[in-house]
């Protein structure tokens, strides 16, 4: 049976589960859903109305979280979960981390501003919307990199020693990030500027960013 992902992969949430789709070589079709303007019906697939959700058949599944813990059963290999108790955990605990900790930060606090409200709401970036992105990043989104930084230190990946869910999270809202003109400062985080960077290059996210950037003009 076919999957459908609905959302625009410029969220970090789509983003997530293309590319761990294309990291498990799994097909699918893509309908690139705009949250703030979705088809009248979307609410059937997507009770709260957000991005992304999947379609396989008659059912569907909404939040990227568990739209790849369902493609991991029914997927298992190449495995993007750990096998051990502890390190599966530590691979849910990071994409907890991004998705409900550092994403609401970079993302609201940072890309919105930066990006979609100016390209889709007609916002400028004023001086004090700056302002307000600098506070930010250096009041609440700085920890965490300190803390990312921490856990990468000496390590290819946060988890084990193979690629898992835990860093295709980490490195989806650093795109966003990328799109807002912000990057991971390479002096004070040697380590993680580094994991972004490799991340970044692998296929499965460098088409991503490619045809992100030739719409949003980052």
């Amino acid at each position: 049976m076919a999957y459908k992902v609905y959302g625009t992969s410029i969220s970090p949430f789509v983003r997530k589960v293309l590319v761990y789709l294309a990291e498990k070589n799994i097909e699918f079709d893509h309908d690139p859903v705009n949250p703030f303007a979705p088809p009248d019906d979307y609410r059937k697939i997507s009770p709260l109305g957000k991005i992304p959700a999947l379609v396989e058949g008659d059912k569907s599944l909404a939040d990227s979280s568990v739209i790849c813990q369902y493609l991991e059963r029914k997927h298992p290999k190449p495995a993007m979960y750990p096998s051990s108790d502890f390190d599966y955990a530590q691979a849910l605990w990071f994409e907890e981390f991004i998705d409900g900790g550092f994403t609401p930060k970079a993302g609201g606090n940072v890309f919105f501003p930066m990006v979609v409200a100016p390209k889709m709401m007609n916002q400028p970036v004023t001086d004090e919307v700056r302002a307000a992105v600098e506070t930010s990043l250096a009041e609440e989104v700085q920890p965490m990199w300190d803390y990312l930084e921490s856990e990468i230190a000496g390590k290819d990946f946060f988890v084990g020693d193979t690629l898992s869910i835990a860093d295709i999270a980490v490195a989806s809202i650093h795109v966003n990030l990328l799109h807002a003109g912000v990057l991971v400062d390479t002096d004070r985080l040697p380590n993680l500027a580094r994991f972004v960077e490799r991340m970044h290059a692998r296929p499965s996210f460098a088409v991503l960013i490619e045809e992100e950037k030739a719409v949003w003009g980052s």
